[in-house]
């Protein structure tokens, strides 16, 4: 358990690098949904990525720091229920670092299988109730809406972490010696 929460200088590189581009797809690479307010997210593809490779809080804060700054460049300040809510999704991706062997070259069915368990779970209790119910308390937001916005994102943000992450996380893994692999001549 403590290597999930080993932070390196390769961590905060990976968080550098990852929200700079979550940034990028927040703002740039999105659907726009019949929800007020709430759009298909790339970008949760990317940090599903990010985290399972580095971790959750690489996961977390990438997540949480690119979601504030396309808030505060795009609309002047950052709507914090929904950069938390990013950021305990991202985090909870993080928890598939040490379960799938991506690192090892290898990203077969059992691990796509457990990596997506872990990134549903993580975008339903962001989306469903950590979303939701800090709209309520700091927004003052009708229940009503946000609870819709929240389902619509849960479902859309699972889409984007499991198709997108997934692609990633297997073109990823095609890129590194499986562990044997190489024979001594």
């Amino acid at each position: 358990m403590k290597d999930y929460f080993k932070i390196t200088t390769r961590t905060i590189v990976a968080t550098g690098l990852g929200a700079a581009l979550f940034t990028l797809l927040f703002m740039y690479v999105k659907v726009p949904s019949p929800i007020p307010e709430t759009s298909f997210q790339t970008a949760y593809g990317l940090s599903a990525l990010f985290a399972t490779l580095f971790g959750p809080i690489a996961g977390g804060l990438i997540a949480f720091i690119g979601h504030a700054l396309s808030d505060a460049i795009q609309y002047g300040s950052p709507w914090w229920s929904w950069v938390i809510a990013s950021g305990v999704a991202s985090f909870i991706f993080g928890f598939a670092y040490k379960r799938t062997s991506v690192e090892e070259g290898e990203f077969n069915m059992k691990s796509i299988i457990t990596f997506n368990v872990i990134q549903v779970v993580g975008n339903f209790i962001a989306w469903i109730i950590v979303a939701p119910l800090l709209d309520i308390l700091i927004y003052s937001e009708p229940a009503n809406l946000v609870f819709s916005q929240g389902a619509f994102a849960a479902v859309s943000n699972s889409l984007s972490a499991g198709v997108i992450g997934t692609l990633l996380l297997i073109a990823y893994a095609a890129t590194r010696s499986k562990k044997g692999s190489l024979t001594k001549e």
